[in-house]
């Protein structure tokens, strides 16, 4: 589990250990992650940048050595950046939300890969954390929103080339889930006619539900894409 320190990732960490997995928890800071596990057991905390290929080996390698095979990877790290306009926006701040979002994502699902094809019984299954963003755009998000569109695209190539090895891949595309990074949008956020208005919020819990649907599916089935939203945020006809 990626970005298992806090919001989307430490909710659905803490759900898949009560529902009875194993679970290795992945973020830049190690005392988040010991948070996140208290006094769980099956539980590992390996410290990862997920935009560091070195690491993310190192992540999938403990995981293998540790409990001799890997049944499911949930890639939810990610950073939303600075809000620029496109104009604004500087080389490095594109740089850091599309090397965790984006190719993140890509080195954890080629750990993960390797890892699914070998052991035995082979396959397992891979989740990526989309976004609402990966259907359409808030304003000034060019790196978020171009992040999370690729990682569909990625979705899509790891859905078909699993396929060969009984691994399935979905992913979740959630809107205004309750945490420390949608806090913002209770007092307003930017809308596409220009003003700032506040926005809806669900429980974190919805969307680590939905997950922990998508992981316990056999093989043999898949939520090829899901999205789980707050009712009444402005998703639906936004633009």
């Amino acid at each position: 589990m990626t970005g298992a320190g806090a919001g989307i990732g430490a909710a659905t960490a803490v759900a898949l250990l009560d529902a009875g997995w194993h679970v290795a928890l992945a973020g830049r800071r190690e005392a988040t992650l010991r948070e996140t596990a208290g006094d769980r057991e099956n539980t590992l905390v390996v410290p990862t940048d997920v935009a560091v290929e070195e690491q993310v080996d190192t992540l999938f390698d403990t995981v293998e050595s540790t409990w001799g095979r890997l049944d499911l990877l949930v890639n939810n790290a990610g950073t939303g950046g600075r809000a620029a306009p496109v104009a604004e926006m500087s080389l490095a701040s594109w740089r850091k939300v599309v090397d965790t979002n984006l190719t993140g994502s890509f080195l954890c699902a080629r750990a993960a890969f390797r890892v699914m094809q070998r052991q035995r019984p082979r396959g397992g299954r891979v989740i990526n954390n989309g976004s609402l963003s990966a259907h359409v755009p808030r304003p000034y998000s060019a790196a978020y929103t171009a992040s999370k569109h690729a990682v569909t695209g990625l979705t899509r190539v790891l859905s078909l080339e699993g396929r060969a090895y009984d691994i399935a891949c979905g992913q979740i595309d959630v809107g205004n889930a309750e945490t420390a990074m949608t806090a913002r949008m209770a007092d307003g956020v930017p809308q596409a006619d220009g003003s700032i208005r506040p926005e809806p919020r669900m429980d974190v819990s919805a969307v680590s539900d939905a997950v922990l649907y998508m992981a316990g599916l056999p093989l043999s089935a898949n939520v090829q894409f899901m999205t789980v939203m707050a009712t009444t945020m402005p998703f639906i006809g936004r633009g």
